[in-house]
C-alpha cells in the first residue's frame, strides 16, 4: 500500500443555480465530482465529491462561503461520509464553521510514538462519528473570536487481526470538546488563496474517561510573484499538543491529505505534532496548473527526541481548475514520506 496503484479519473459538471428575491441576487454553484482512485488509507475507492459556493448577499464585503459533501466507499470495505462548512454571515460579523463526520472503518493502529517502525499494527474495525461547530464574532478587520463544541464517539471495536499487545488499547470511547478559538483571516478565498495570512490559536477542554486539553497554533503564509502575480508560494506551520491522558484516536495524528501528505493517516500518533510545510503552484496553462511541495514534521511525546522523530516529505500535484470565477481547483498530489511511506491524494480546494 505503499507506492501508487491507480490513475485518478474525474468527470466534472458544473451547474450555477441563480435564485431571486425583491432585494438582492442569490446566487449557488454546485461542482459535482465522481471519481475513483488509491490512497494508503483506503486502498482503491470509488465515490462522489459536491462541493457548493455561495455568496448571497453580493456586497463586495462578504467572502465566497464553502459548503462541502462527500461519500467514499473503498476496497478495504470502508463508508465514509463527510459534510463541511465554512459560512461568512453579511459583512463578515460572524463567521460559521462546522464538520459532520460518520464512519464505518476497518483500520490499522500502530501504537503511540515516533518509533513505531517494525509494527505490522492491529487490524481493527469501528464505528465513528464526530460533530465539530464554531462560532465566531469579528472582534477587528478579518478578525474573529468565538468557541465550540466536539462530539466524537468511536464505537464497535473489533479486533480483526490475531492477538497483538495493542488490542488492549482498544476500547470504545466518547469525548466531548470546549473550545474558545481566536484567529485572524484576511485571505482572498478560503479552497484556494493567492494572497493574505491565516492565524489561528484554539485551546479545548475534553473529557472521555478523564479530562485532557488540546492545543492549536496554525499560521499560514501566502505569497504571489512574477509579472502577473500568478506564481504563488505558500508556507504553513502548525503545532498540535495534548495534555493529559486521551484516548488514542484523539491524540496528535501525522498524515492524510492535510498534514504532512506522504504519510499513512495514523501511521505515527502522540502527544505532539509540529510541522513546516511549503508549497510553489504554478500559473495555470488553460486550466492546468502543476504543483511542488515538501516539508518536514515532528511527532514526539514527553521523552527527549530521536532521529526518528524527524518525519520529512515531499511531493508533486496538478490542479485543475473547475471554477474560474471563484479560482475553485480540483487538487491531484502525490508524495512521499520516510521509510517507505506514499500517498496519492484527490480533493477539492489545496491542503493548506
Amino acid at each position: 500500500m505503499n507506492k501508487l496503484y491507480s490513475i485518478i479519473f474525474a468527470l466534472l459538471v458544473t451547474a450555477n443555480l441563480n435564485a431571486q428575491d425583491s432585494s438582492k441576487v442569490r446566487k449557488l454553484k454546485v461542482l459535482p465530482v465522481p471519481a475513483f482512485g488509491y490512497s494508503p488509507e483506503t486502498r482503491y475507492y470509488v465515490g462522489a465529491v459536491c462541493l457548493f459556493t455561495m455568496n448571497p448577499y453580493q456586497d463586495g464585503l462578504t467572502r465566497t462561503s464553502t459548503a462541502k459533501v462527500e461519500f467514499n466507499y473503498t476496497w478495504n470495505r470502508q463508508i465514509i461520509l463527510e459534510g463541511e462548512i465554512d459560512y461568512f454571515f453579511k459583512e463578515e460579523k460572524w463567521f460559521l464553521g462546522s464538520n459532520i463526520h460518520y464512519s464505518k472503518y476497518p483500520d490499522q493502529y500502530f501504537g503511540i510514538g515516533a518509533e513505531t517502525l517494525d509494527s505490522d499494527g492491529v487490524l481493527f474495525q469501528s464505528n465513528r462519528l464526530k460533530l465539530d461547530v464554531e462560532l465566531s464574532k469579528k472582534v477587528l478587520p478579518k478578525t474573529f473570536l468565538g468557541g465550540g463544541i466536539r462530539y466524537f464517539n468511536y464505537s464497535n471495536i473489533i479486533s480483526l487481526s490475531d492477538s497483538t499487545s495493542l488490542q488492549s488499547e482498544l476500547t470504545n470511547f466518547s469525548d466531548i470538546e470546549i473550545k474558545a478559538d481566536f484567529f485572524k483571516d484576511d485571505r482572498n478565498r478560503i479552497l484556494t488563496p493567492t494572497t493574505g495570512s491565516f492565524y489561528k490559536l484554539t485551546a479545548g477542554i475534553n473529557y472521555a474517561n478523564d479530562f485532557y486539553l488540546h492545543l492549536l497554533a496554525d499560521a499560514r503564509k501566502y505569497f504571489s510573484f512574477g509579472k502577473k502575480k500568478n506564481n504563488l508560494f505558500a508556507a504553513r506551520f502548525l503545532q498540535t499538543s495534548t495534555i493529559g491522558n486521551a484516548p488514542f484516536y484523539d491524540l496528535a495524528i501525522l498524515g492524510g491529505d492535510r498534514i504532512a501528505r506522504g504519510y499513512f493517516y495514523g501511521r505515527f500518533r502522540d502527544l505532539h505534532l509540529s510541522t513546516i510545510q511549503a508549497e510553489y503552484r504554478s500559473p495555470y496553462l488553460w486550466r492546468l496548473g502543476l504543483a511542488a511541495f515538501g516539508g518536514t514534521s515532528l511527532v514526539y511525546g514527553t521523552g527527549p527526541l530521536s532521529s526518528q522523530s524527524v518525519k520529512p516529505n515531499v511531493g508533486v500535484g496538478l490542479r485543475f481548475l473547475v471554477d474560474k470565477k471563484d479560482r475553485t481547483n480540483l487538487r491531484f498530489d502525490y508524495a512521499i514520506g520516510r521509510d517507505g511511506q506514499s500517498g496519492f491524494y484527490v480533493s477539492f480546494g489545496e491542503s493548506f
